[in-house]
């Protein structure tokens, strides 16, 4: 599977069934050439609806969930069980219903105070895949959404994580009102890049400007984080619903 330009379905649940499916057959890509996938999954409200279809029982039983190792592009530092944890969504509405086993899920540790968290995801991050994110392949797919302001995982525009080089997780801490933000853990772009596999889902009518300004290459100032994103391996795939769509791409 190559994933490169964008796709883009009439509404939210077509884009939820494509997406679905591209996780299936990018999984089980990588565990036909080496027995393993990393699987990178994103928060939010947009991948709910993709959960949902993969726990159905026609979904779960296309993949050996065994040889899949989880994670995450971000997470808030609260507990695993807390309604704004991106793990706990993640469990409630996917992992809970696999036969995962339970050292194959490697979440953030949002509990932990922020400059631990995201030192042990990092430490986690470059033991699995033995090196820096400059000289390694990552994750065989990673999911992403994308913020009205552009953001991707918890990189936000002007965000000092941005200039991050070397490591694969970074804290997020927010300090301007109003309102502050939940400070997070997210991947650097260094490793959003090293991906194999990078699949950004993109739904409703408000982030219609901000995917325009992003697929068409429009400039306007500092580079959006969304616009940073750039696999080395060539593989990204803009996944879009009809009203999100720009009129100008597409057509």
């Amino acid at each position: 599977m190559s994933l490169s330009g964008v796709r883009v379905f009439s509404d939210p649940a077509s884009l939820a069934v494509a997406a679905a499916e591209l996780i299936i057959e990018g999984c089980n890509q990588a565990l036909t050439a080496k027995g393993v996938c990393h699987l990178a999954l994103s928060g939010g409200a947009t991948p709910r609806a993709v959960y949902d279809l993969l726990a159905q029982p026609d979904y779960l039983r296309r993949l050996n969930w065994k040889q899949i190792q989880v994670f995450w592009g971000d997470e808030r530092m609260v507990p695993y069980d807390h309604p704004e944890s991106n793990f706990r969504m993640a469990w409630e509405r996917l992992l809970s219903h696999t036969p995962l086993p339970s050292e194959n899920i490697h979440r953030i540790r949002g509990e932990l105070d922020l400059g631990s968290a995201a030192a042990a995801y990092d430490a986690l991050l470059r033991e699995v895949f033995g090196g820096s994110p400059l000289e390694v392949d990552g994750f065989d797919l990673l999911l992403l959404g994308m913020g009205v302001d552009g953001h991707v995982a918890s990189l936000f525009p002007g965000s000092p994580a941005l200039a991050e080089a070397e490591r694969w997780a970074v804290a997020v801490a927010h300090d301007q009102p109003p309102p502050p933000l939940l400070p997070r853990v997210s991947l650097t772009l260094p490793a959003i890049n090293a991906a194999r596999q990078v699949l950004v889902m993109v739904a409703g009518e408000q982030k219609a400007g901000v995917l325009q300004r992003v697929l068409s290459g429009e400039i306007g100032g500092e580079l959006l984080p969304a616009q940073l994103l750039k696999p080395r391996s060539g593989g990204l795939l803009w996944l879009a619903d009809r009203a999100a769509l720009p009129s100008s791409v597409g057509k």
